[in-house]
């Protein structure tokens, strides 16, 4: 089974957020599928993940730009992992098909990042949070402090 890793914000964006994962993700030699809710979205994360800091780039594509199978970080809107990632972040309101599916326990890790500021998106995590237990997956939720720091709960 996988690490299902729920990340609850409070005080920072996705896009403040997202980067720092990513690194650590590709420090460990994973490379990573990011599942976005719209296309709309993934257009501004693609951008982002190239501009987000004057110090560095993310290497990351998307099928638009073809090679999607070389892809350290895939960004997506749909359910493909192209790159063979190990991890797989789910943000802005992607879904997994679902969480007992033999493609979601493929993953080493799945990472559900959402805004706790936002009733739909809080409900939508509480019933992923379900199915993955369900499905067998080792779920842990982690809550942002005011320091901007993610601590484990329970």
């Amino acid at each position: 089974m996988s690490e299902a890793l729920f990340y609850h914000l409070e005080y920072r964006s996705l896009e403040d957020v997202l980067p720092s994962l990513l690194e650590k993700t590709r420090e460990r030699g994973w490379k990573a599928n990011v599942r976005i809710g719209s296309a709309e979205r993934m257009e501004t994360l693609d951008a982002h993940l190239w501009t987000y800091s004057d110090q560095t780039f993310l290497a990351h594509g998307t099928a638009a730009e073809g090679h999607s199978a070389k892809q350290p970080i895939y960004l997506t809107t749909e359910n493909d992992n192209p790159n063979s990632a190990d991890v797989l972040f789910l943000v802005d309101g992607a879904e997994a098909v679902s969480w007992g599916a033999p493609e979601m326990k493929a993953y080493t890790r799945i990472v559900l990042l959402f805004d706790g500021g936002e009733g739909e998106a809080l409900n939508a995590a509480r019933a992923a949070w379900k199915s993955a237990k369900d499905a067998g997956h080792d779920v842990t939720y982690w809550k942002e402090s005011q320091s901007g720091r993610f601590e484990k709960q329970g």
